[in-house]
């Protein structure tokens, strides 16, 4: 069975591509290059044995995208990765986060929309719940409006997906609204490799750890937490690319109860980011040179998931602990600067 995975040899997506191969699937990936290279291709490889299928292919021409889809007639399945997500980016370039994000969305969509059946996982992000009301956040919780062009992105993205599938039956799809992705494949064959300057916390520790940054900048300690520090959930990639299949694997056995579902995928714990500076010190064996400065505009207090739905309904649960992501950030921070 045919998987397209679009943007497939970023962070996620190339976890995801693993997991696939693990489970049997003929992976076919799209990337455009700009965040990622092909060296992932022989990580990827150097895990499952087997490289997948790769095109080289910016979906923002939509002539290429349709040309992709007469060439491999029978993908039954599209997990869609690409997109640009810098916050920070996305208020400096709207419309190239527009451009981008929702353009490529809609050609996507549009080739499914006459193929006969397809199943279609999105990349979603908790983002769209903002400052939620209450904690841990429920997917029946409000979408609020977005604090950047990126955010805003993932909301319009996921209402033109419930859009699609409400005039287009054949499309079967779930958004996928992820927390914070951290940490790297056990065999450190791939894993988080940001172009320029970290927008992450987890990368920026593994690389002030190792010595490319001089200081970690730590955003306020004057929060309402038990440290003053904002609180994030913090999930193992590896658990997440797990995710990814499994609600894959949802929509091609007919399992969903209607054509759009919405699944958050976090691990329901909330860590401040100084227990996160902290679990790193305790793996790396050394301190993470770091100081306090004033408090970064659009950062919201707390968010973390109810996995509650995710558990139960989708059949996925998170494995890995926070130390132990932390350890696979690690270890594959020092393997590439070696």
């Amino acid at each position: 069975m045919s998987i397209l995975v679009t943007g497939g040899l970023g962070f996620i997506g190339s976890h995801t591509v693993v997991e696939l191969q693990n489970k049997g699937f003929e992976v076919i990936v799209i990337d455009n290059l700009s965040n990622s290279t092909t060296d992932v291709l022989d990580g990827i490889k150097a895990i499952t044995g087997k490289a997948p299928i790769f095109e080289k292919l910016d979906l923002r021409e939509k002539s290429a995208v349709s040309d992709f889809f007469k060439k491999y007639p029978d993908i039954e399945g599209v997990i869609h990765f690409a997109a640009s997500k810098a916050v920070g980016e996305s208020v400096e370039k709207p419309l190239l986060y527009y451009e981008n994000n929702i353009t490529t969305l809609i050609y996507l969509l549009q080739e499914l929309s006459v193929k006969k059946d397809v199943s279609f996982i999105f990349s979603s992000s908790c983002t769209v719940y903002g400052q939620a009301d209450s904690l841990p956040i429920t997917e029946d919780a409000p979408v609020k409006t977005a604090e950047s062009p990126y955010g805003n992105t993932k909301q319009i993205g996921e209402e033109i997906i419930q859009d699609s599938c409400n005039v287009y039956q054949n499309i079967k799809a779930i958004s996928l609204r992820y927390f914070n992705p951290i940490g790297a494949h056990d065999s450190a064959h791939i894993g988080e490799l940001p172009v320029g300057v970290p927008q992450n916390l987890v990368p920026f520790i593994t690389q002030t750890g190792v010595g490319l940054r001089e200081q970690l900048s730590v955003f306020g300690d004057d929060y309402p937490t038990k440290d003053g520090t904002c609180i994030r959930d913090y999930i193992h990639v590896v658990d997440l690319a797990k995710a990814h299949v499994v609600a894959v694997e949802r929509l091609i056995e007919n399992k969903n109860q209607s054509n759009y579902e919405v699944f958050n995928v976090g691990t329901g714990t909330g860590s401040t980011v100084l227990e996160v500076i902290a679990s790193f010190e305790k793996v790396a064996s050394k301190p993470l040179n770091y100081k306090i400065v004033d408090r970064r505009p659009g950062d919201v207090i707390a968010a973390y998931a109810d996995t509650t739905k995710a558990n139960n309904i989708l059949g996925w649960k998170a494995e890995s602990t926070l130390e132990q992501a932390m350890a696979s950030a690690w270890k594959w921070e020092q393997k590439i600067r070696s």
